[in-house]
């Protein structure tokens, strides 16, 4: 079975966000609801200074309201929502002005730290501003004065939400309704980068001074064993972002930081590298040969070290020859690096475990850089 050719990033599709989305179904419910006549498709203004045109899949006229729906498009980007069906519903109010919720598969915010206020419907404000607008718009240009119910749903939301990181920040009930631009950039990393920001904002607001910060959903569970004692909000996935993370942790005020990952990332943190993605930087051996050297390994493994293809490779070197403290010795690099990258301000520590879950090594409660013993950067 033949692979297919992976799609160059200039050739790949843009989407839109559910903000936008939500919007256009918001516009045609209401124009709808004015003219009594079915809506096939809904043209807004996105953020980003340009319009775009949403088909309508449904118009459904009730006793005092009615219901749009669009089926969100996300273009090349591997989106939890994705195809997901997006739903207006628009009713007149008994009070003036413009009142927005959240329906069915739309999240509740249900703690402190993020944009919306606790008890409120997880609808970002860039979306809100959008519809709010958007409505607005529709009612002056109709001269209406009356106010209006507009409440968002997405059926299938709170199945969505399970792939999302909405539990962690204490959304429950549904995914939510995002985008700052109105489009969405196929494998963009913003997003990931602002659901970091909100869950330490989350975490921070929560009461935790101690976070840990992981690189993914497997050294999170290691993380959840080593740090029993430690809510839930408290265990952040940073993904390849270290220095992001490092940096906004310090920026909103936490204290102490503790990382853990595998050999692979951690190596590259180790030598300076605080963006880890695969092809961020190659793995420098002769750095970590170094490091077996400052230990006090034998020539042979030096040598085995610098003829090696991966980094993990390297820790089953090391495990095999009984070299417990190069472990040790590069968890402390990982806390230098860091302290150096983000110009201290933090007490790191750094758990470096296998891929099965044994712990290779720690440093612990590092909160400056050993001039004598580091002297990268």
């Amino acid at each position: 079975m033949e692979r297919k050719p992976k799609k160059d990033p200039k050739d790949m599709r843009h989407g839109y966000t559910t903000g936008a989305c939500a919007t256009a179904v918001s516009k045609a419910a209401l124009l709808a609801l004015i003219t009594k006549e079915e809506q096939e498709t809904s043209t807004i203004h996105l953020p980003i200074g340009r319009d775009a045109t949403f088909t309508i899949e449904k118009c459904i006229f009730e006793e005092n309201a009615v219901s749009c729906e669009t089926i969100k498009d996300a273009g090349d980007d591997p989106d939890a929502t994705h195809q997901a069906l997006i739903v207006g519903t628009v009713s007149w109010a008994d009070t003036p002005g413009i009142h927005l919720d959240g329906g069915i598969g739309v999240g509740r915010v249900t703690k402190p730290g993020l944009p919306v206020p606790v008890g409120e419907a997880a609808i970002n404000p860039v979306p809100r501003k959008m519809i709010y607008s958007t409505v607005q718009g529709v009612l002056d240009e109709f001269h209406i004065t009356r106010g209006v119910n507009v409440v968002i749903s997405v059926p299938k939301g709170e199945e969505i939400a399970k792939k999302t990181l909405n539990g962690r920040l204490g959304i429950l009930g549904g995914i939510s309704i995002l985008g700052t631009r109105g489009t969405v950039v196929p494998f963009s990393s913003s997003a990931y980068m602002a659901s970091i920001v909100q869950a330490i904002s989350v975490a921070k607001e929560a009461g935790c001074e101690h976070l840990v910060v992981t690189t993914g959903g497997r050294s999170e569970k290691f993380a959840m064993k080593q740090y029993p004692h430690l809510a839930e909000e408290a265990f952040i996935e940073m993904g390849d972002f270290v220095g992001f993370t490092l940096k906004h942790c310090k920026r909103l005020g936490i204290k102490q930081v503790s990382l853990v990952g595998m050999m692979g990332k951690f190596s590259k943190v180790a030598q300076g590298v605080m963006m880890v993605h695969s092809k961020s930087a190659p793995i420098d051996f002769n750095f970590l040969a170094q490091l077996a050297e400052d230990i006090g390994a034998d020539e042979e493994t030096i040598a085995q070290v610098l003829e090696a293809n991966t980094a993990s490779q390297v820790g089953e070197i090391m495990m095999e020859k009984g070299y417990d403290a190069f472990f040790h010795r590069l968890c402390e690099a990982c806390c230098f690096s860091s302290i150096h990258h983000i110009k201290g301000g933090l007490t790191l520590s750094t758990s470096i475990y296998s891929m099965q879950g044994q712990l290779l090594g720690r440093a612990d409660d590092i909160a400056s850089i050993d001039e004598v013993d580091w002297d990268r950067g």
